[in-house]
């Protein structure tokens, strides 16, 4: 009984730093219906300068490698798909048109792309190459990655993380064994924080699929893009862009419905 009023008061502790916290919304309403509060408890200027900063460190290696941009071909069409996107962010998000955008191609086989917080994309040319994307399956790709950013899941989930941190810290200041709070930190690790993951990459999806509509692009090749994924991916470890994405039947399902919801939408997208 007494572990139980020690660990209500540094709940009730945790509470208390949430309610002075506050919560805000990234984005504005989407025919998606991504339009969830998100709990901001880290400065975006410092998450941002950081950001600039590794993104710095990535590409110069890059270009010291021979790396950066090397297929010229490619790095026009991943620019033009992405700048199209772009231009149709700030209907979400109308700040992020002061962002400073880039977009790099980084020949390497690895199967990825991603966007940092304050428009900073990298895609890798063997996800384009090895799964033969097609335009509207790099702008599904580029639209999930994008509304990563727009919704700053990267500033979200570390402030979750300093809330659940923050709750066992406390709980052993009150004098709770830290056997209890290691097992609550692996409990919470499970039920928390890898849902709350996954209820990001739904959110990307979502809202990215409705990204590249707005900007011309077929929504429905995002089932047949995740397809590809799963098919390169079996009889291995998950690829690195799938490491903690729902990808299952369920997921493509979800894309499916959704793709035809904005065709039916009174969205008008914008012709190529």
């Amino acid at each position: 009984m007494r572990r139980f009023w020690k660990l209500s008061a540094a709940a009730a502790a945790v509470t208390l730093s949430l309610a002075l916290g506050g919560c805000t919304q990234t984005t504005g309403s989407s025919v998606a219906g991504v339009n969830r509060s998100q709990m901001m408890l880290v400065s975006s200027s410092e998450l941002d300068a950081e950001a600039d900063k590794q993104y710095s460190e990535i590409i110069a290696k890059a270009k010291q490698q021979g790396v950066l941009n090397t297929d010229k071909q490619l790095t026009r069409r991943v620019q033009n798909i992405a700048n199209r996107l772009i231009a149709q962010a700030p209907n979400l998000r109308p700040d992020c048109r002061d962002w400073d955008w880039q977009v790099n191609v980084i020949t390497e086989d690895t199967l990825n792309a991603w966007c940092m917080p304050g428009g900073k994309i990298v895609v890798y040319s063997g996800i384009v190459k090895q799964l033969d994307l097609t335009d509207d399956e790099i702008a599904v790709i580029l639209g999930h990655e994008i509304c990563h950013a727009l919704r700053e899941h990267s500033r979200e989930q570390m402030s979750q993380q300093l809330v659940t941190e923050g709750l066992f810290s406390v709980a052993e200041l009150f004098g709770v064994d830290r056997t209890y709070t290691g097992l609550g930190r692996q409990a919470a690790q499970i039920g928390v924080t890898l849902p709350f993951s996954r209820s990001h990459e739904t959110e990307a999806d979502e809202l990215g699929l409705e990204l590249a509509y707005r900007a011309g692009f077929d929504p429905e090749a995002a089932p047949t893009l995740w397809k590809k994924m799963m098919a390169a991916s079996q009889g291995s470890e998950p690829l690195e862009i799938l490491s903690t994405h729902p990808s299952d039947e369920k997921r493509i399902a979800n894309l499916q419905t959704l793709a035809k919801n904005l065709k039916a939408s009174n969205l008008q997208p914008v012709k190529d």
